[in-house]
């Protein structure tokens, strides 16, 4: 199951940071960079957490040369984002069809703080794999639909997910408690 949060401003920020000073300085050390960052930018295991995200994310890459570790912008990182929100999109959705098929048996025999959770877990995914597909289409053409059946099959997968909890007996209290969540991810208007 995915789950990622929003980042916060802070958190962009330091990687910004780290990020600028491994791609100004690509022939700096470890230690001879951190004491770039440390303590003017941030901490030290501040530094060590925004590094080791800059890493799993693949936008920078450490070689070791003898003991002392250098860091290096990624070369075609964008060909390598591409290809990450591709897989990572496909498998989620893939993973996700196989949950909701799962759904469809077990969602009655759970408590309702459960089916409220599995439920809002599912329909977050969902928009999100959705959202991928959006990117993958804007990215390769933008002119095009590319992922029309994925994109149809996850509409019908939402409609499949509200159709589980609306036949349960518990529907009246597990709609009105993911409505909320529900809203995050659509326009919002305000009077005035």
């Amino acid at each position: 199951m995915m789950s990622q949060s929003k980042p916060n401003p802070e958190t962009l920020e330091r990687e910004r940071v780290v990020f600028e000073f491994i791609k100004n300085n690509p022939n700096q050390h470890h230690n001879a960079l951190m004491k770039k960052i440390v303590p003017q930018f941030m901490a030290k295991t501040t530094f060590e957490k925004t590094r080791d995200s800059l890493l799993e994310k693949e936008v920078i890459f450490v070689r070791a040369d003898g003991n002392m570790k250098f860091y290096t912008a990624t070369e075609n990182y964008d060909q390598k984002l591409q290809r990450r929100i591709e897989r990572n999109t496909t498998i989620a959705y893939h993973d996700l069809k196989l949950e909701i098929k799962r759904l469809d048996i077990d969602y009655s025999h759970k408590t309702i703080d459960e089916k409220i959770l599995i439920v809002d877990t599912l329909l977050q995914n969902l928009i999100r794999t959705d959202n991928g597909f959006t990117i993958l289409d804007s990215i390769k053409n933008p002119k095009k639909t590319l992922y029309r059946d994925e994109h149809l099959t996850i509409q019908q997968l939402i409609h499949q997910v509200l159709s589980i909890i609306r036949k349960d007996k518990d529907f009246e209290i597990v709609l009105p408690s993911i409505s909320s969540n529900m809203e995050i991810y659509v326009p919002i208007f305000h009077n005035t």
